[in-house]
């Protein structure tokens, strides 16, 4: 198995349109009596950045000093995508103009996209020469070059840019837009997707005929690599004289492409600004493609989650033990395909039968059962000094090797309330004598349309008389 490269060395400038993907959520209950369309209580907003800023998220991410370089308005829309910028470490280096700041505004609802506004204008009249020179100042400590083109108007004139990069020795990286690839001549490695090359060169009935109209063009234009990523099919790398190297996909589901080709070139550069051979980077950055699309919204791989892909075995997820983190991004993309979740919790400290026959009833109430474990402080705190018998670590390697149990997770509070609301399960449930009412977390549940579900235990088993028996 290869290892990752550190990247922390590598400094990369990312120049091209930049925007505020805003996500608006809540829940949607009942039809609107004006039009037939859900009508959303929006509860929840989250931002987040969109074209080059999330490509430069997605480099700081791995560990990557990254220069964020383009234009915006000077308005409250652009704070907030500084914040976000800057938030994930990325310097924020985009020249305030007279335009707006671009924003897509997305409307959800239990993590399905309802409705999609884009508010934008070209920022082509702004990208002139005082741009070219402001971003030109931005390039002298850069290993490379990434260059974000997403047709809205920053990279009007790239190719005074890509000549002074020629000149300074900067390799630089191209996710291009529209018809005219001849603007991106002299580019090291361009990243077409297979609908965005068709449109320059033609459709592509095979595989073959992809790699002679794809290899064709990239002679004429001076290319050094083309990586064309192609959906369900994979990667496809034409590097000069060498025989293209195709790689199959490598997602398992796909939940959301957004954001992907900014994933693929962000790790295509990081790979590269490490010293790792084209091939090998292209590689990495199929792996990332995967990882990334099994996530909600415009999002970013880790470094582990990278080298775990790449290794064959998948998100980070040791048997269906994970954190909050990983957890909250996997039912977000579960919800989007339509999976019912079902949560519930305890301490487990001792595995009985009685544990069994509840999780095993527990999960026949949705697609796939979610287990909050309390920690070792928690327990201590509930059932008293002498407990727990068994670590958290080890009681959740025992739930999650239960074939009734999907995912486990911890947490550090004497309820899991906090936790079901992150979570945001379908159906919460509870054994024992309680009420709906007496169940933390039920108002969050009840509050989205979920259910509460209050279960018997059986009779005869429980941890605390296992203990005193063997204490006897």
């Amino acid at each position: 198995m290869s290892v990752l490269p550190d990247m922390t060395r590598g400094s990369i400038t990312v120049i091209g349109d930049v925007m505020l993907d805003r996500f608006w959520s809540g829940a949607s209950r009942r039809v609107s009596p004006e039009a037939p369309v859900p009508v959303v209580s929006v509860a929840g907003q989250d931002d987040r950045a969109g074209g080059a800023g999330n490509v430069a998220v997605n480099l700081a991410e791995l560990g990557v000093s990254v220069s964020l370089v383009g234009l915006c308005g000077d308005d409250e829309h652009a704070r907030a995508l500084r914040d976000c910028v800057e938030s994930a470490g990325v310097r924020w280096n985009v020249m305030p103009c007279a335009a707006n700041t671009i924003v897509k505004l997305r409307v959800l609802s239990r993590n399905q996209q309802l409705l999609r506004m884009d508010f934008e204008e070209s920022l082509a009249a702004h990208a002139n020469d005082l741009f070219v020179r402001y971003a030109q100042q931005h390039l002298a400590d850069a290993d490379l070059v990434i260059f974000s083109d997403y047709a809205k108007g920053t990279l009007e004139l790239i190719q005074p840019l890509l000549a002074h990069c020629q000149t300074l020795g900067k390799p630089t990286l191209v996710d291009p837009k529209g018809t005219d690839f001849e603007r991106y001549r002299g580019a090291t490695v361009i990243t077409p997707n297979l609908s965005e090359l068709e449109a320059v060169v033609g459709r592509c009935e095979s595989e073959q005929a992809l790699v002679d109209k794809a290899s064709a063009l990239r002679e004429s234009l001076d290319i050094d690599a083309m990586l064309v990523t192609r959906s369900e099919a994979g990667m496809t790398l034409i590097q000069g004289d060498q025989p293209a190297q195709h790689f199959s996909a490598s997602a398992r589901e796909v939940f959301d492409v957004t954001g992907a080709g900014d994933t693929v070139i962000a790790v295509m550069a990081g790979c590269l600004s490490a010293g790792l051979p084209m091939p090998e980077a292209a590689r990495y950055a199929n792996h990332a493609a995967g990882v990334v699309v099994a996530k909600l919204g415009t999002a970013s791989v880790t470094p582990s989650e990278l080298q775990h892909a790449a290794a064959g075995s998948g998100p980070e997820i040791s048997d269906g033990v994970t954190s909050e983190e990983e957890l909250t991004d996997i039912l977000a993309a579960l919800r989007v395909a339509g999976r019912r979740i079902v949560m519930t919790n305890g301490c487990f400290d001792l595995i009985h039968p009685g544990h069994i026959r509840y999780l095993r009833q527990a999960a026949t109430l949705g697609d796939l059962l979610v287990v909050a474990v309390n920690d070792d402080d928690s327990v201590k705190r509930l059932k008293g000094e002498a407990r727990p018998v068994n670590t958290v670590q080890d009681r959740m390697a025992v739930l999650a090797a239960l074939e009734a149990v999907d995912y486990v997770v911890p947490f550090a509070e004497d309820t899991p309330a906090r936790l079901i609301e992150l979570l945001a399960p379908d159906v919460l449930v509870k054994g024992g004598d309680y009420t709906v009412e007496q169940v933390a977390g039920h108002e969050s549940v009840l509050s989205r349309g979920g259910e509460v579900a209050i279960l018997d235990f059986v009779p005869g088993h429980s941890t605390t008389g296992m203990i005193n028996r063997l204490n006897d």
